[in-house]
């Protein structure tokens, strides 16, 4: 596979005090041709990125699993080949080599630890947290100015914080911050975007809406 270029300028991390919810873990892409070429369709990475975003969690969890075991939580997500990592590990030793693991897999192009020194979450914290990103993920959907579309942004909740990913505009990121934090239950919001220019966000969404084939996966 292929590296594809960073489109953005640079990748921001930016913490900012909040108030709301989000989704920790993704949904499948390759779901069949129609719902491949509508989910490609309406999203601003291209979708070689979409699958090898999906291939990237599978194999980096895989490794953490084999390596780390159940000592740890530790959720995956991977959006644009940029890996967010989070949840609990109860030594730096297993953060760093958690780290380490999905640095060295196969078309990652940079790495967000954000792993807690701690013992795992309960379930219980793990169902609130789907509750919020679920909640997050509805005010998105139903924001009444639509200043951004809900596809555009990632949503990952763990312990309370909403960690937010996509390619967007800083005026996007800063309305998608606005909803998450105040969204109940949200102890902080994280920004993991990577910001593109108005211009070059209307020539993707642009792109997006001509028709495409059905992409394919890698072997």
């Amino acid at each position: 596979m292929t590296r594809i270029p960073l489109r953005s300028t640079l990748v921001l991390f930016a913490i900012a005090a909040a108030t709301a919810l989000p989704l920790a873990g993704c949904f499948p892409i390759m779901a069949g041709g129609a719902a491949v070429t509508a989910s490609v369709a309406s999203d601003r990475r291209t979708s070689g990125a979409m699958v090898d975003d999906e291939a990237i969690e599978w194999k980096v969890g895989d490794k953490i699993a084999q390596r780390l075991g159940d000592r740890v939580h530790i959720n995956v997500t991977s959006y644009n080949r940029i890996v967010l990592l989070t949840g609990e590990a109860p030594r730096e030793e297993d953060k760093a080599l958690a780290e380490q693991l999905a640095r060295e897999t196969d078309n990652v192009r940079d790495v967000v630890n954000e792993i807690q020194i701690a013992n795992p979450t309960s379930l219980g914290s793990r169902a609130s947290d789907s509750s919020i990103t679920a909640q997050v993920k509805a005010r998105f959907v139903n924001q009444s100015k639509g200043a951004f579309a809900a596809n555009h942004v990632k949503v990952v909740t763990e312990n309370g914080v909403v960690y937010l990913m996509g390619l967007v505009t800083r005026r996007e990121a800063d309305a998608a911050t606005q909803i998450a934090r105040t969204t109940s239950g949200v102890r902080k919001v994280v920004r993991v975007f990577e910001y593109i220019p108005e211009e070059e966000a209307r020539r993707l969404d642009r792109q997006g809406a001509e028709p495409k084939g059905t992409p394919k996966s890698n072997p």
